[in-house]
């Protein structure tokens, strides 16, 4: 299985899904999106296979969002689309890619259903949230 995660190192909910996709006995394609930047057609079609738009994947905090003026109602997606290729930081992340279907993966459990196997329990994020009981049985 091939699986694609568009990955910011320096987030917590990227760090916990890339290791939680190895936990999974997998070693996914991890493209550093702020380094390698996006193009049009590669937003477009990675928001259309997860049901995105580009205001459903913006990044609000943390990030220049506010100071461009892109969180108003009035914002048109290409806007915030031609936002997002010059500031790569906007787009919401982790993005994964799998066969079975592309998502925003936040919360970082979200992944699982992009597996095709469950990684052992027990399973915690960095902050000690339980993921997967000792059992294997998804928590919470």
């Amino acid at each position: 299985m091939t699986i694609v995660i568009h990955h910011n190192p320096d987030c917590g909910t990227s760090r916990n899904v890339l290791e939680i996709i190895r936990a999974a006995g997998e070693e996914p394609v991890v493209i550093p999106y702020l380094d390698t930047g996006w193009t049009r057609p590669q937003l477009q079609a990675l928001f259309a296979a997860a049901g995105l738009t580009p205001r459903t994947a913006l990044r609000e905090t943390k990030s220049p969002a506010a100071d461009l003026g892109l969180l108003g109602e009035g914002v048109a997606e290409d806007t915030i689309l031609d936002a997002m290729l010059a500031h790569p930081v906007l787009v919401n992340r982790p993005i994964v890619c799998s066969p079975r279907g592309v998502r925003l993966c936040r919360p970082s459990e979200t992944v699982l259903d992009l597996l095709d196997r469950m990684p052992p329990g027990p399973l915690s994020k960095e902050d000690g949230t339980l993921v997967l009981d000792a059992e294997g049985n998804r928590v919470g």
